[in-house]
């Protein structure tokens, strides 16, 4: 068996051809790691909105979107009677009514930004657990409530949407009370308001959804209630589920944004095995003068496997610490919201795994190369 020193020597013997191997794992194993952790903060960021003891009634026929469905403004009190095993809180029951709309506002230089609504009262903190007051306070009356990255989702300034500030919502004043977060979850793009201010602006009677979480009531206990009260037109969809299918909705983005990581990093996958070939075809005789003195091929390969590696797993060690720098927390706007990258566990032995394949990949076709041919024709190539 050959040396390991031996592997790391002759990576010094051409310092420039191995800057280009490095800076070559380095460029793929990135942008693994970028649609790694893109898709992991689009899932998460849905996904997570949904807590596992909330159901969401929504009109039947509307599951996939709440934005279109309309529920009668009496139904809550009809479904709070009716179902057993609500969650209370300080003597409230956990039973949220809200409207999600999608509506344009101006800020106070008349510039107009297309936002989500969600309209609210109070009951909406005892089902939406994972959302918190940053500062200012819950919206009342001609007053909204921001999420922390919805400065950023519009392409406006943080100072734009501090609190205090007045925006203009169908043709009427509203000031910013509060700025809240939500662990990272598409609520911090949204704009909350007061529920009746929301209904009155937008002349509606109706409610998009009743969000409840249950303590004692089972999901079954919900979908039987809506079953039995065909005159109220409802349809239980578990909360986590809900968000699910629509997270599910933006797979097409997450299949381009693999796709086209792996276009370039082919590219560059390629570019790095040309250099790769050529560096070992040039050490084809050195190889060769090995198995004369009685080293067989495999300890050859191995050494070769030793070389690649080194470099592959050097690139992918500056990728996740460039990951780490840029990546990690980023925020990226969609059409209905916003999430931030994620950096995670999964991401994190992503990249010594595609590194090393990286490396078993990029040394076969010159180790074939080197170590086919037959000794007496390899010494005098």
């Amino acid at each position: 068996m050959l040396p390991f020193t031996y592997s790391i020597r002759n990576l010094m013997r051409t310092p420039s051809r191995t800057v280009q191997l490095v800076v070559g794992a380095f460029m793929v194993v990135l942008l693994v790691i970028s649609a790694s952790a893109f898709n992991r903060g689009m899932d998460r960021s849905l996904v997570n909105c949904g807590s596992p003891d909330n159901v969401i009634l929504l009109t039947a026929g509307s599951e996939s979107s709440a934005e279109r469905s309309q529920i009668a403004a009496g139904t809550p009190s009809v479904v709070s009677a009716g179902i057993r095993g609500i969650k209370t809180v300080l003597g409230r029951e956990s039973v949220s009514r809200e409207i999600h709309y999608m509506g344009y506002f101006k800020d106070r230089n008349k510039v107009e930004y297309n936002a989500f609504f969600r309209g609210v009262d109070s009951s909406a903190l005892l089902v939406h657990r994972k959302v918190a007051l940053l500062e200012g306070t819950f919206p009342g009356t001609n007053e909204i409530m921001v999420g922390r990255l919805t400065w950023r989702r519009l392409g406006m300034q943080p100072e734009d949407l501090k609190v205090g500030e007045t925006l203009m919502f169908e043709g009427h004043p509203f000031r910013i009370s509060g700025i809240f977060a939500a662990l990272g979850t598409a609520f911090e793009s949204e704009i909350w308001m007061d529920l009746n201010d929301l209904m009155t602006f937008t002349r509606r009677t109706t409610v998009s959804c009743i969000v409840m979480t249950l303590d004692g009531a089972t999901f079954d206990d919900v979908d039987l209630f809506c079953k039995q009260r065909l005159d109220l037109e409802l349809s239980a969809v578990h909360e986590p589920d809900y968000y699910r299918k629509l997270s599910a909705f933006y797979t097409p983005i997450r299949v381009m944004t693999w796709l086209t990581a792996c276009l370039i990093a082919s590219g560059a996958i390629f570019g790095g095995l040309n250099t790769m070939y050529a560096a070992y075809v040039s050490r084809k005789r050195e190889l060769a003068t090995l198995q004369a003195v009685g080293f067989s091929r495999a300890p050859l390969l191995i050494s070769m496997l030793q070389e690649a590696l080194l470099v592959n797993l050097a690139g992918a060690l500056m990728a996740i610490c460039a990951a780490l720098l840029l990546l990690d927390g980023l925020s990226i706007s969609f059409s209905t919201g916003m999430f931030t990258m994620v950096f995670d566990g999964f991401t994190a032995v992503l990249s010594p795994i595609v590194g090393a394949l990286l490396a078993i990949v990029g040394i076969m076709a010159p180790a074939w190369n080197c170590l086919k041919p037959q000794l007496i024709s390899a010494l005098r190539s």
